[in-house]
Parts: C-alpha cells; structure tokens; sequence
C-alpha cells in the first residue's frame, strides 16, 4: 500500500548542489497534502557542487535520511519493485542533463511497472537562458513545474512546438518564497532602531570576469562611503572552497581581500530570508533573491551599469520597473515595480501569486494533480529525447552519467553496494578540494597569462 494510502507521504529527492537540495526539499514539503505527515529521503549526487555540511545546514530542511550517491548507485537503490514501490513522489533536483540521464536510467530499471513514484522536476529559479534546451531534457517527468504563469506559458508553447506532450507543465511557484512583509525603511529619528540597510546579493558567475565584479564590488563600496548613515551588506553564497550551482571562479571576499572597506560595510554568509528580514534596499544583476525581495514587497533593484544583456540574466527584468544603476541608486532612487510584470512571476507584491490566487494557494493545483497520479497506475516514463529523435545528443549525456544509450548501466560504473571506506573518503575530499583550487585560483592565472 503506498504511504499515501495512510496520509503520509514518502518523498526522495536527488539534488546535485544546495539551491537545488533547498528548491527540490521546499517543493516536496509544498506539494504535501495539509497535515501529510512527509518522509523525506535526500541523495546528494555526486559532483563538483555536492554541498557541503554547512551548505545543508543553512537550508534548514532536515531530511529523514540523507546520502550521497552516484547517478548509477542512485539508480539501483531505486531500480527494484521494493524501492519503486516505496515511494509517493521522487523530486529531481538536478541540471538538465542529470535529469535526462536520471529519467531514462529509471525508465530502463522500471520497465513497465505502474507502481512507481511521481516523477516530479523543474527549475530552482529564473529560467533566463537556454530555455528550449533546459525544457527538452527535463520533459519526461510526470510533473514539470513552472514557477510562474509566464513560464507555464514558455513551457507549454516549447513542447507544442516541437510536437511533445505539454501536460506535465504544471504552475507553481518558488517553493522558499515567504517571510514578513516589509514595513517600510527605520525611523533616522527613533531611538536604538537598526540603520538603513542595504543588501547586494552576489551571483557565483554573473558576471563572469574580474573587471566587472571588481567594478560592482568598488561600486558597492563607494555606495556605502557616500550614505555613512547606511549599513550596506555584501550577501555572499558560499564560503572559500566551497561551490554552488555554479562555479565561482572570482569570490567576492578575494577581492575585498586588500581593500580598505569602511565602517558600514559588511561581508554576510546566511539564510537570505533572515537576510531580507532587515532589508530595506536590495540590489542585484539578476538573482532569484529579486523575486523573493519583491515577493516581500521590499524595495529591488536590478543592475544596468553593465547593460541590459541575456548572457547578465537582468534582461528577464525587462517591464519589472526595477532596472537602474548605481548612479541612481546613489543619489537616492527608489524603484517601484510594476505590478502586472510582477503578476506574471509568481510572487505576491502585487497581491497576486501564481494563477491569480494568493502564494498560499499557488501549489493547490500540483497537490491536486499529484494525488490523482498517486493513485493512477502509471505508464512507463517517456521522455522526448531518444535515440530516435537525438541520436547524436541524448548517447554523450547519458555516457556522462556512466548509462548506455538504452539507460542501463555501463561496464565499469561504480557498484551500489561499494560503501567508501575512511581512506576513500578523505581522498575524495582531497580531490573535490584540488579540483576547486584549480577552477578559483589555477584557472583565473592562466587565464590572465593568456590575455598578455
């Protein structure tokens, strides 16, 4: 009898960095019918992002069980009618490509059993760039979320397009999207309250050169030197070795290294809700952390000082009333979104969220769809790649995650039941710290020496 039979819900999620373990772990706990009582099994996927104990930690979801595994050790634990069966719902929290391996991995394992979990899939944030590309790897899953009415409609109109089945794309929202709304900048004149602050959230790879985040960085700086009233934050993702999603090859607090920064001016780590809670002004190129600003109503801005560009994401922000630069910010800009664009992305500003309805009820039509899945026998998953209609394309991703053409196995690939050892366990984290050495100092040097 599944779990859910019993009003639980027994839920696995593979992630393969922290925002995607926090977008894959927040969704199953959002997708959970009211007072489900949620089993949560999380396996990390093995790679150059697999996040760290602290990286968990800041997430603040707490799973039953937690491993890391490989995409092939992955498989086989979920690869019989026991483990299949086991499951309501399995979240694939991973790039395009992982998910497109992972899809045919288990149609492969599962054959034709109807007795399997809801495969569920989506994005962990803005989908900016290589949208049909991203889209067509994840298509296959039971459930592909869109975060907003905008991208349900982008989604739907690119599986169309190419003659794939769009029913799958299911609107949502932001799974982390909350917090209390903002109640407008501290009184200068009241006793003990906090300073005005503002808040730049960094992207690990926008931009992506060390003049442009050298000039961002000197910007923020002088910003806070012109308003020594104002306490002014650089909100950092990661800590020095570590990686996210996406590789940082120039972190911020290297360059701040030598620099002489004022009083008011503080490098953070942390949660961004608790970050936003004393947010009066939050700045950025184009991070989710925009959406979840707005979602609380807290003045946002998004860069133009290096142009409006889709290799920068903040071409998403087109029509949002958000776009300026530092120049305006410094001589004191505030921006006013617009209600309607920010309608269309599934936060709450404007007193709307996803479909119309409030944020609370954003997920009421994926919980819908996802109970009467549940209790479907469901068909053998069928994603629009094959070796029919990609024969040059789908065998390299699926190679990459040690699976054949028809998604099983490779010879080699590493065996489920090899448990690594303390010796293999340092030598593992040896490597994964070599190979981040490599990408955020070997590689910006050679780099620099092939521009002389």
């Amino acid at each position: 009898m599944p779990a859910s039979a019993t009003n639980s819900l027994r839920v696995a999620v593979l992630a393969d960095s922290d925002t995607r373990w926090k977008w894959g772990a927040l969704t199953a706990s959002r997708l959970a019918p009211e007072g489900a009582d949620i089993h949560l099994d999380g396996f990390l996927l093995r790679g150059r992002a697999t996040p760290t104990a602290r990286q968990l930690q800041e997430v603040g979801v707490r799973p039953d069980s937690l491993r890391e595994v490989t995409g092939v050790e992955f498989l086989r634990a979920l690869g019989t009618p026991e483990a299949a069966e086991s499951y309501d719902v399995l979240v694939l929290a991973l790039v395009g490509g992982g998910v497109q391996a992972m899809l045919h991995g288990l149609r492969h394992a599962w054959g034709a059993w109807s007795r399997r979990p809801v495969v569920v899939t989506g994005y962990v944030g803005v989908v900016y760039e290589k949208l049909a590309d991203g889209l067509l790897l994840r298509h296959g899953a039971d459930l592909v979320l869109a975060n907003s009415r905008q991208d349900a409609e982008r989604f739907r109109a690119v599986y169309e397009g190419v003659g794939a089945d769009a029913g799958s794309v299911t609107e949502v929202a932001l799974p982390f999207l909350g917090g209390a709304p903002y109640e407008g900048a501290p009184a200068a004149s009241a006793k003990g309250s906090r300073p005005y602050t503002v808040v730049f959230a960094v992207q690990p790879s926008v931009p992506d050169n060390r003049k442009d985040r050298t000039y961002l960085l000197n910007r923020l700086i002088r910003h806070a030197r012109l308003h020594p009233d104002r306490q002014v934050l650089l909100k950092l993702r990661s800590k020095p070795g570590e990686h996210t999603t996406h590789i940082e090859e120039l972190p911020y607090q290297k360059l701040a290294q030598n620099t002489d920064l004022p009083a008011n001016f503080r490098l953070v780590y942390g949660h961004m809700g608790e970050v936003l809670d004393a947010t009066d002004l939050l700045v950025t190129v184009s991070s989710t952390a925009a959406l979840e600003s707005l979602h609380r109503r807290i003045p946002t801005v998004v860069l133009t000082d290096l142009g409006i560009r889709e290799a920068l994401g903040n071409h998403h922000f087109v029509g949002s009333g958000c776009l300026a630069s530092w120049d305006q910010l410094d001589a004191g800009h505030e921006p006013a979104p617009d209600p309607e664009w920010v309608a269309r992305q599934g936060v709450a500003a404007a007193g709307t969220a996803a479909g119309g309805g409030s944020y609370a009820t954003a997920f009421d039509a994926a919980r819908d769809r996802l109970a009467k899945l549940i209790a479907a026998e469901l068909p053998p998953l069928t994603p629009y790649y094959t070796p029919v209609t990609a024969p040059g394309y789908l065998p390299g991703i699926l190679a990459r995650h040690h699976l054949g053409p028809d998604g099983s196995p490779l010879p080699g690939a590493p065996a489920a039941d090899r448990q690594a050892g303390p010796v293999r366990q340092i030598v593992r984290r040896a490597a994964r710290g070599a190979y981040r050495h490599g990408v955020q100092r070997v590689a910006p040097v050679i780099r620099r020496m092939g521009e002389l």
